[in-house]
């Protein structure tokens, strides 16, 4: 009998490396704030401040660091409102420095796509005036109500999710009628969401769930972690300090330059070409159990490269370690975490981890035999105790695979007596 109890996600220690633990830690010492909500968000804002000038290329593809972050937690106990307060003073503090790497911030409301692209626009004319082009393409949305997003994309016509699915793609935004003139080349757009667990499920739709849109997102649970009456401000020389931490980065990829388009060329490292490669044939494409929340996850690989992207950044290099891609998959690893523990039901989570034990013993058995039927796996690998149902589960499981992890193929008995075909199952070749 499965349980119908379990412990709700818990981050690993790398997810708070280097300047973002800094951060973290500073802002959830003397509060109730979540450390690891407060990282996301710095992340989220650290990612757009950076800009468009710094590239990964990988393949045919330049990534850059933008970051969709999505806080879920329940009212009243996930402080989401309070773990974005920290970095909206260290973004005080760092525009009375200089002002110039500081990105726009937009706290007022998304609601269409039209209204996203007139804050970075490249100009147009009303009327008889011209309105000169916004220059700097940063931009930094705080949507503490991200109910209010999915509820827009409900709207029949509303064409904002796809716009943001364009922004995280770093495509121009380009007017979605001919009457808007309305134009965003090379946006930079970076966000940060909260929401109730109960709204996520109940308000996401199925179209957003397997179009892209839900899949650009860091989801994370975060909730406190303990209860202070008389939570503590931090030191606003705490703060300023956290602020110059984060000029050297801005200042390291030049970020003041708003004109400059990919200056500045990242690499991994040999020893983290091979850990990425490790967790890309393994981890980051392993099963995770029903079409919908495998939806949810498909993006885990590019999501790790700009994580990985901004852990090397805040160590002042261009050459992504070993060490950043591990902390990279440190929140991964807690995205789908949280992701599982929100959409899947324990009674679910206990079938999946039941499948994929008995899928682990087939490819043992197979790796040892070579080949099997169907009635050897059963007997031989199984003893014969294991249901029909649940062993086929397993097989089902091992074949969808994503690249498949064994092979069937159909054959004649070695007798000649009537029936059905000879399953005949063997490990892929890659």
């Amino acid at each position: 009998m499965t349980s119908p109890h379990r412990n709700a996600p818990q981050p690993e220690a790398d997810c708070l490396y280097g300047l973002i633990g800094e951060v973290a830690r500073a802002g959830s010492d003397s509060t109730e704030t979540n450390a690891h909500a407060i990282a996301a968000n710095f992340m989220a804002y650290l990612s757009c401040a950076v800009g468009r000038g710094v590239y990964l290329p990988i393949g045919n593809t330049r990534h850059h660091s933008r970051l969709f972050c999505l806080h879920i937690g329940r009212s009243g106990r996930g402080r989401k409102g309070d773990a974005v307060s920290l970095v909206l003073r260290i973004d005080v503090a760092l525009r009375a420095i200089d002002d110039a790497f500081a990105p726009q911030i937009h706290r007022g409301g998304l609601s269409t796509r039209e209204g996203l692209a007139a804050l970075i626009h490249d100009g147009y004319r009303q009327g008889r005036q011209d309105v000169p082009a916004i220059e700097d393409k940063r931009l930094w949305v705080v949507e503490s109500e991200f109910a209010n997003v999915l509820h827009q994309g409900r709207r029949d016509g509303n064409t904002l999710s796809a716009a943001l699915r364009d922004c995280w793609d770093g495509v121009d935004l380009k007017p979605a009628t001919k009457s808007n003139r309305v134009y965003a080349s090379d946006p930079h757009v970076c966000l940060s969401g909260a929401i109730s667990p109960s709204e996520l499920t109940t308000m996401m739709s199925a179209r957003e769930l397997t179009n892209g849109f839900a899949n650009r997102f860091l989801m994370i649970w975060a909730e406190r972690t303990r209860m202070l009456p008389f939570p503590k401000e931090t030191p606003q020389t705490v703060v300023e300090h956290l602020a110059r931490r984060t000029l050297e980065v801005l200042a390291f990829v030049r970020a003041d330059r708003h004109d400059e388009r990919e200056h500045l060329r990242m690499d991994l490292s040999p020893q983290a070409q091979w850990r990425y490669a490790q967790l890309y044939r393994g981890e980051l494409h392993e099963d995770v159990g029903d079409g919908g929340v495998g939806a949810l996850l498909e993006r885990r690989a590019p999501m790790l490269l700009r994580l990985a992207m901004l852990m090397a950044l805040t160590d002042m290099q261009t050459r992504i370690d070993a060490q950043h891609i591990n902390a990279a998959m440190a929140w991964i690893r807690h995205a789908t975490a949280s992701v599982r523990y929100v959409f899947v039901s324990a009674a679910d989570e206990a079938k999946l981890a039941q499948v994929q034990e008995l899928s682990n013993r087939v490819l043992t058995f197979l790796h040892e035999r070579g080949l099997a039927t169907r009635s050897q796996i059963s007997a031989e690998c199984f003893r014969g105790k294991v249901p029909k149902a649940r062993i086929d589960a397993s097989l089902e499981h091992l074949l969808a695979s994503t690249p498949p992890k064994i092979t069937v193929q159909w054959g004649e008995r070695a007798d000649g007596a009537p029936g059905a075909p000879l399953r005949v199952y063997r490990l892929a070749t890659e």
